[in-house]
Parts: structure tokens; sequence; C-alpha cells
């Protein structure tokens, strides 16, 4: 599905589409590739969204890595492309509902993927930027990453980057990004919730790459149940997500990865996945 793609980190290849991918041992690295903003046009965005669709059929893909070329990782929507629609006959109104349902469709896909996706960012991440690291499995970042959601600032509360950052962040935090439009840095991130890791810029791919290789040799229909599992229990009452989650673990056991992994344990053996 994915060739490799050479680009420099600095700049980005203005030769390339919107969205550079490589696939190597199971990972494949998504790379937003519109600087210096890596704004979420709309090319960008079906760019993505194509990706994202390819690797949930694709079996070779285990991991999903979602970078950026540039200094940032996202500014957000692109608000030069939407100021120009208001000059069309409906001020707009067609073209943002487009935008808006574009970028809650990425976001979505992300969730729905079955696939972790992980978020590695170095700059800043704001807006619908900071959304897309929101609404990743997990996030690791560079010691002077930033994130915020400053739609208040410019009279544009930032409410669907909010449906990713409420479910990420606490609920107060949350509410200080959304209220106040600041920015915060990368260690008020992790104690906020919206990252998992912080690492030295040098090292960032290397810790990304790590974590990947180490989800990428799990089962993937284990991981495909695990993921899908725990998104749609989280917002469940405490009861029902006990009944539900009962209910994944006997058809999960029921697999024959399950066999084969408990098999292994047991054995004192590497177990071979099959994926059923």
């Amino acid at each position: 599905m994915a060739e490799v793609v050479s680009f420099k980190k600095d700049g980005g290849d203005a030769g390339a589409g919107p969205v550079l991918s490589s696939l190597d041992k199971g990972v494949l690295r998504l790379t937003l590739n519109n600087p210096p903003a890596n704004v979420l046009s709309i090319a960008l965005m079906e760019a993505l969204m194509a990706e994202l669709a390819a690797a949930g059929d694709d079996p070779d893909v285990r991991v999903v890595v979602l970078a950026a070329a540039g200094k940032l990782f996202s500014a957000g929507h692109d608000l030069k492309e939407m100021t120009a629609h208001r000059a069309d006959p409906d001020r707009g109104r067609a073209f943002f509902e487009k935008t808006m349902r574009l970028c809650a469709d990425l976001m979505l896909a992300i969730t729905h993927l079955p696939k972790p996706v992980i978020a590695e960012v170095d700059g800043l991440a704001t807006a619908a930027g900071c959304q897309l690291v929101a609404s990743c499995d997990l996030a690791i970042c560079t010691d002077t990453s930033a994130f915020c959601t400053p739609g208040v600032n410019i009279g544009l509360f930032c409410s669907t980057p909010m449906v990713a950052v409420s479910r990420a962040a606490h609920r107060k935090q949350a509410m200080e990004m959304l209220l106040t439009g600041e920015t915060i840095d990368a260690s008020t991130a992790k104690d906020f919730g919206l990252v998992n890791r912080i690492v030295p810029k040098q090292y960032l791919s290397q810790v990304v790459d790590k974590y990947a290789a180490i989800i990428a040799s799990k089962s993937p229909l284990t991981l495909k149940i695990g993921k899908e599992a725990f998104y749609r229990q989280i917002d469940m009452p405490l009861e029902e997500a006990y009944d539900y989650a009962a209910r994944v673990m006997v058809e999960n056991m029921l697999a024959r990865d399950a066999a084969e992994g408990i098999g292994a344990f047991l054995d004192k053996r590497h177990p071979t996945w099959t994926g059923e």
C-alpha cells in the first residue's frame, strides 16, 4: 500500500502530496506534508482519510504513526481557505459544513481504525491540530512542543476540537484550554492528559519507533478487539461497561490467537500470531 518516501524534516517535500507514507516492519508512518503550518486543508484531510482507509484493510499494517514535516505539527484548519468562501452566495455555509464534516469524519476514522495510532508531535499543535493529537490512541512529543485551542481569541470557539480534547484531558483542564485559548507547554500537556511521554527532540522518532515496534509485535486481532472495546466502554455506566467487557473477553478467549498466546506463555515460547 505504501512506499518509502524520503523528505527533509525541516521543509517537507514540495514535490510530493499532502501526506507522505512509508511502511516498515508493520509500522505505517503518515507524515503531514503541508509546511510551514501543516494546515488541515480539504486536500490534506482527504488524503489522510484515504491513507487511513487503506491502512485499515492492509494486513501488513499493524500500527500507524502520525507525524509532520516542518517546524509545526499542525496549525489546524486552513483559515485562508475558509475565509475565501465568505464571498460565496451562501457566505461560505456549504464549504464550512463540508470542512467540519470532513474533519469530524477524519477524527472518527482514527478512533474506528482497527490499528493503534500514535501521534509523533514535534512543534505546535493548535486548534484542529490539537484535536488530531487528542484523537490518536497514544501521543509522544518533544520537550519543545506546545498545544492550544485558541479559537476563542478570534471569535470562533474550538467546538469540534473540544470533542477530542475533552475526552483526552481532564474536564477542567480542557475547559481551561478552551476558555483561555492560551498555549500550554509539553509538561502541562502531559499533566492534562493530552500526551503520554515527553522526550528530547533528537530521540523522538527513536522512542516512537520503539513503542510502535512493541505494539506491532502483538496479535493484530487482539489489538483490534481491545481498541474497539476501549472506546465503546469508556462512556458506558460502570455496570454496563463490565457486562460489555465480559462478553468481549469471552469472544476473545475463543479466538485462535488467544489460545496460541496462552499456550505459548505456558510453554515458555514466543507466540505465532495468525490474526484469527
